[in-house]
């Protein structure tokens, strides 16, 4: 199967993306394999070493001055554990500009990049996204290096010809052959990874995560975020995050941003079953089913409501929320897109802008200072973008834990919380926290909400 694969090299390394595939003239062409296109590519291709520092948690008994005495001033004291990260990157840029997934990355505290060359450079995080897997570096006094072309992504197809480049389990670059064997996979990836991916045969092991899946000339067409498997090897399944998504994130990070900023619908959907086509009349199934919008929602400016379908997003079609997402994303803030909507039996194009989530009313984003009980806590009032940041309901409103900070985690606080009460007292704003929260007394009662849940918080200082 493997010498079928590769009799198929074809003449594409001499053709555009665009042209027609040929079948080879000559033994020459058949024996070159991959080659040509691996020593083309390979050099863009980085290791990355990240060296990331955790906090072990603190023993429960160390507030209790008996086991303190008995053992020690020292017993139970958190201390710090250093965990090294192995994966894999791409250059985008001549001057340092690297990708790879947030998974390696998002955390370190040192970053370590090796070229094929053997040529080491320090690194640093400039635009990180946890929810796409997408980290973007710049490295340290870099130039005059190797890079990949990025291509558009929504012109690749089913069966074309793929190559994984990275380095899976430490070993050294390794170079794995397969097919594009679908696209538009959501909700397949692992970690907190959610998001639109191209999926391939071509193996995938740890250590491949933010390596290259390119095509056969050389240019990138993802970088490989995740497997599916049981057993912790590759069984052919492995996702990989598009190209196009990838340049979004390439030029944020150029134009100086340090978070990434997505266009906001204000919408949450679902994708369209059988059933609900059935109940809307529709003979096939497609499109995404918008279940909520914000009041200040653009798609609710331009007039789409609860219960309409969108089944394109700027002439693509979109059959999750999350590829929706992705669309838009693609797209960037500050333009517009235009959604094919369908309404009852009426289909019609509706543009809609592609804004920032609005920080309307203001956040009011405040940290409790050493002379609250809870030093570190960060709380905000709720506004759009703080809903899209933590991922909270489009209806919600009040007061959210942003970081529990040491004290509040150990109290049992998360982000994502939301305080409705300290001490039987309502809470309206930030500072009704801060205020609550300066000498409330020897003992702390929180009402919060929590996955829509109430749940009661009691601590005693």
């Amino acid at each position: 199967m493997r010498k079928i694969l590769c009799s198929l090299l074809l003449a594409s390394f001499a053709v555009s993306v665009h042209a027609e595939t040929k079948i080879p003239t000559s033994q020459t062409e058949i024996s070159l394999g991959f080659a040509p296109v691996v020593k083309q590519a390979s050099p863009a291709v980085v290791n990355i070493y990240a060296k990331i520092v955790r906090q072990d948690r603190a023993n429960p008994f160390l507030s209790d001055p008996f086991f303190q005495d008995f053992f020690g001033r020292g017993f139970g004291e958190p201390r710090q554990r250093v965990q090294n990260s192995l994966g894999s990157g791409v250059i985008l840029s001549d001057d340092g500009y690297v990708v790879s997934n947030y998974h390696v990355v998002g955390s370190a505290t040192e970053i370590r990049v090796v070229t094929t060359d053997r040529r080491e450079f320090s690194a640093r995080v400039v635009l990180g996204h946890e929810e796409s897997d997408i980290a973007i570096l710049r490295l340290e006094e870099a130039e005059d290096l190797p890079y990949l072309t990025l291509r558009d992504s929504d012109l690749v197809e089913v069966g074309e010809l793929a190559l994984a480049i990275g380095n899976p389990f430490g070993v050294g670059q390794t170079v794995s052959s397969g097919i594009i064997s679908g696209l538009a996979r959501t909700g397949t990836a692992t970690g907190n990874a959610r998001g639109y991916f191209i999926q391939t045969d071509a193996a995938i092991n740890p250590g491949n995560s933010g390596g290259a899946l390119i095509d056969v000339n050389g240019h990138l067409i993802g970088i490989n975020t995740s497997i599916l498997t049981r057993s912790g090897g590759s069984n052919g399944i492995g996702f990989a995050i598009p190209a196009n998504l990838v340049a979004e994130f390439l030029k944020q990070a150029q134009q100086g941003n340090d978070r990434f900023v997505s266009p906001w619908a204000g919408m949450s959907g679902q994708h369209m079953s059988a059933d609900i086509a059935e109940s809307l009349g529709l003979a096939i199934p497609l499109g995404v089913v918008i279940s909520d919008l914000h009041k200040l929602s653009p798609l609710r400016e331009a007039g789409l409501n609860v219960g309409d379908v969108v089944t394109h997003v700027d002439g693509d079609e979109v059959n999750s929320p999350a590829e929706m997402k992705f669309r838009m994303s693609v797209a960037g803030v500050g333009g517009t897109s235009v959604l094919t909507r369908l309404r009852g039996e009426q289909s019609d194009e509706v543009e809609v802008a592609l804004i920032k989530a609005p920080e309307i009313p203001a956040a009011e984003e405040t940290t409790l200072d050493d002379e609250t009980v809870l030093p570190g806590l960060v709380v905000s009032r709720v506004n759009p973008a703080v809903i899209a940041n933590l991922g909270l309901s489009l209806s919600q409103t009040g007061v959210v834990v942003v970081d529990p900070g040491p004290y509040g985690g150990r109290a049992g606080l998360r982000p994502g919380d939301i305080l409705e009460s300290i001490n039987s007292e309502g809470v309206q704003r930030p500072r009704d926290v801060e205020n609550a929260l300066t000498d409330p007394g020897r003992r702390v009662q929180m009402g919060l909400l929590r996955g829509g849940r109430s749940v009661s918080l009691r601590f005693r200082l």
